[in-house]
Formats: structure tokens, sequence, C-alpha cells
């Protein structure tokens, strides 16, 4: 044999697998699959009319609207007399009938719960009364 170093050729190539291309693929299935699922998800929503501000800022009306805050001991506030939730359904039907444009403000405490004001919001759907709304700053307990 001449050249030392040289082998043995006998024309037969030896078989290799690549993995740089079945990795391509491989990615290209996962993009293909996270793409597709995500476009299956339906994104369920409720039409909302949102309030528009009109830059000027408001003068606070004497309204007679009413408070009604939920405590962490499952206790209300009805502007700021201490109640129970048992109180809150003839106390909405006694104002209901005393106030023409009844309007209810639900508060909560930093500690309230969100059983508590569901409760809450059950009873004045109950009532009858259309505008409610929700408070989403905290307030202190009775305040």
């Amino acid at each position: 044999m001449a050249g030392g170093g040289a082998q043995k050729n006998d024309g037969k190539k030896k078989a290799r697998i690549e993995i740089i291309p079945l990795i391509d693929v491989v990615f290209f299935l996962l993009a293909t699959f996270v793409l597709f699922t995500l476009s299956l998800n339906k994104i369920q929503s409720l039409p909302l009319n949102l309030p528009v501000a009109d830059g000027r800022p408001q003068e606070k009306k004497d309204d007679d609207s009413v408070v009604l805050q939920v405590s962490d001991q499952g206790t209300c506030y009805w502007n700021k007399e201490l109640i129970t939730l048992s109180e809150i359904g003839p106390r909405l039907q006694q104002y209901k009938t005393q106030v023409a444009t009844p309007r209810i403000l639900i508060a909560g405490d930093d500690k309230a719960r969100f059983g508590t004001a569901v409760r809450a919001l059950d009873e004045v759907r109950k009532s009858g009364i259309t505008q409610v709304s929700v408070e989403t700053i905290v307030r202190g307990t009775g305040k």
C-alpha cells in the first residue's frame, strides 16, 4: 500500500442520520400545532358600554344614592350604619319606594370576601334596582 495513511475505499459510503433537519421539522410541527390550538379558542365576552370622560371635573351632587359596604366579618354598612346581610333586602325595598331613581354603590373594605359581595349584589338584583355601581378602590371598614 502506497501512502501509509490512506484507508481502503471499496466504493461504499457509510449511512449517517442527520439530526439538524429532523429538529427543524419537529419545531415546525410544534409551532403549527400551537398556532392551530390557539385559533380554536373562542373568546366569549359581553357587550359593555363604558362611560366616556368629557374632560371636565364633575361636581359632587347631593343625590339619594346609597353606599352598601361589605366588610370582612360578613357584615354590611348601609351609608355607614352597621347592618346584617339579612337586612339588605328589606332596606332595598324600602329605599326603592322612597326614591324615584334608586342608585346603589357597592364597596368593600380591604379584607372583604368576594362571596359576601356577591350576596349583596344578588339582593340588589332581586330588588329590581338597575343602577348599581361597584367601587374599585378600597375603603376603611364602615367609612
